[in-house]
């Protein structure tokens, strides 16, 4: 018997383009708090982490922040990022050809990020029927990437075990809860000149390679399937 595979995708910076926007926002937001942060630290040093931990590392090198103040920062800011997803947001590219042509495979969305932010991401370029109700956040699972906790949490209510699981990621917090899942993972290394794949996992650099890497994972599974079978 063939095993099916489960894909499961992260979703900023792995299907949608999102991450300079996020980056913005954020670097508005958290210095009028007191925190001084540039874009450039989300892209260069944060990216893929949840907000409070973010937060949590500038306040030990600036100082502690109101709460309060904090809770109502983050409202106002997840409320503009969510306002310029609808209408300034772009997809990765390849993102919708990879997807086309891995259809016929079960697919999931794993993201950090709150679930009202990847249902408005995935309808705002079209992927949302790719993965119908499929997804799943950090903040719902009450777990976030790099803990593994959120990739098993995924692959458990889409009905599969972590070996018969592939997770696409470009953050390595993501990269790194996935193996510690004991996934397949593959690594969207978009800034091959600054961030090294982490051992185990596989390296591609564009969306575009992602259903060939796919189908010969899938095929060599399929022929170990059989030699089990053969074997028995």
């Amino acid at each position: 018997m063939i095993r099916p595979l489960c894909l499961l995708f992260d979703c900023d910076g792995t299907l949608v383009d999102s991450e300079p926007l996020l980056a913005a926002e954020m670097a508005a937001s958290l210095t009028r708090l007191g925190l001084p942060f540039q874009a450039s630290d989300y892209i260069g040093e944060f990216r893929g982490s949840r907000f409070r931990n973010i937060v949590a590392v500038l306040e030990d090198r600036y100082g502690s922040v109101d709460p309060l103040h904090l809770a109502e920062t983050e409202t106002t800011m997840r409320s503009n990022l969510n306002r310029r997803l609808e209408t300034e947001l772009t997809a990765i590219t390849g993102a919708r050809e990879a997807l086309l042509a891995l259809a016929n495979y079960p697919c999931g969305v794993v993201s950090n990020g709150p679930e009202n932010k990847i249902v408005t991401s995935l309808k705002a370029i079209g992927f949302a029927d790719f993965f119908g109700t499929h997804l799943y956040s950090g903040y719902t699972a009450k777990c976030w990437k790099p803990d593994p906790r959120l990739y098993l949490h995924a692959a458990n209510l889409m009905g599969f075990d972590a070996e018969d699981c592939i997770a696409i990621d470009d953050a390595l917090v993501g990269v790194r809860a996935a193996l510690d899942a004991g996934m397949t993972v593959i690594h969207l290394n978009r800034y091959p000149d600054a961030e090294e794949t982490p051992e185990g996992a596989i390296m591609i650099s564009s969306m575009y390679q992602l259903p060939t890497v796919i189908e010969n994972l899938a095929h060599t599974r399929a022929m170990d399937d059989r030699q089990v079978a053969h074997a028995r």
